[in-house]
């Protein structure tokens, strides 16, 4: 750890860095989050960030659970931000770690946004999104050149009073890359479906990605809800919906697991 502290920015006293953990395997974390670890005076971290990962946390740090888990009672935002100001302004090093990237419904931007209006210096750190790895540790690629060009990445947990327009979302083509949907996933395929998607487009979901309790279900738009319904999809999980979603059958017998070798 001292020679990866060569590459990584040194944390200062009364600042905050927000930090992605990845999908959860420990493995996936990046260097700086490493670093963030083993040098945070307080973790202050989410219901998707695991024992494995704060396990690599400095003997003493202290460790605060917030609790942000999607379509489940959660710690309200407004303390959280509150409670980061709080502790940077008693002079901690405090390190705000969240499942998959800040930046990708994590609300990280709306802590970014408190810190600087609280007039606390923060870092980001990106972390490897949990949609996209999800994805991709099972042989589905976000794009691929001869299916999409685009993909979209949406939420099945829009703020209160707010509302998406599926529809919409359905008639671009492009794959939906689904992230807290399970709970509304029933709404959700209804809407795409008069959007214009077939119910017989592919689709595919990972629940607890990396995780030792890891699944992976291969199923078609129509299928979501029944499936949902009766448990063999749950969350945490990550929905892909179009064509890439198919592609993992094409690659999947010379297709390593991942993370086995890391187990034997």
């Amino acid at each position: 750890m001292a020679r990866l502290s060569r590459v990584t920015p040194s944390f200062a006293p009364g600042t905050v860095w927000l930090v992605g953990a990845g999908p959860g395997d420990p493995g996936l974390l990046t260097i700086h989050a490493l670093n963030a670890l083993a040098t945070a005076d307080v973790i202050v971290y989410d219901a998707l960030v695991g024992p494995d990962i704060l396990s690599f946390a400095r003997a003493g740090a202290v460790l605060e659970f917030a609790g942000k888990r999607g379509g489940k009672p959660s710690a309200v935002q407004r303390d959280i931000c509150e409670r980061l100001i709080q502790l940077a302004r008693e002079g901690h090093r405090v390190l705000r770690l969240k499942g998959g990237d800040p930046f990708i419904f994590g609300r990280g931007g709306e802590e970014a946004l408190a810190l600087a209006e609280a007039g606390v210096s923060f870092r980001i750190i990106p972390g490897v999104s949990s949609g996209l790895a999800s994805l991709a540790i099972h042989g589905v690629p976000a794009t691929f050149r001869k299916s999409n060009h685009a993909v979209i990445l949406a939420t099945g947990h829009p703020a209160p009073g707010e509302e998406i327009d599926w529809a919409s979302l359905a008639r671009t083509g492009a794959p939906i890359v689904l992230y807290m949907a399970v709970s509304s996933i029933s709404s959700i395929v209804g809407s795409l479906m008069e959007g214009g998607l077939a119910g017989d487009t592919p689709a595919l979901a990972v629940h607890e990605a990396t995780r030792s309790r890891e699944s992976v279900v291969e199923a078609t738009l129509e299928s979501l809800p029944g499936l949902a319904e009766k448990g063999i999809i749950r969350s945490p999980a990550i929905i892909a919906i179009g064509a890439i979603a198919a592609f993992r059958s094409t690659i999947a017998n010379h297709l390593l697991e991942f993370g086995s070798e890391a187990t034997q």
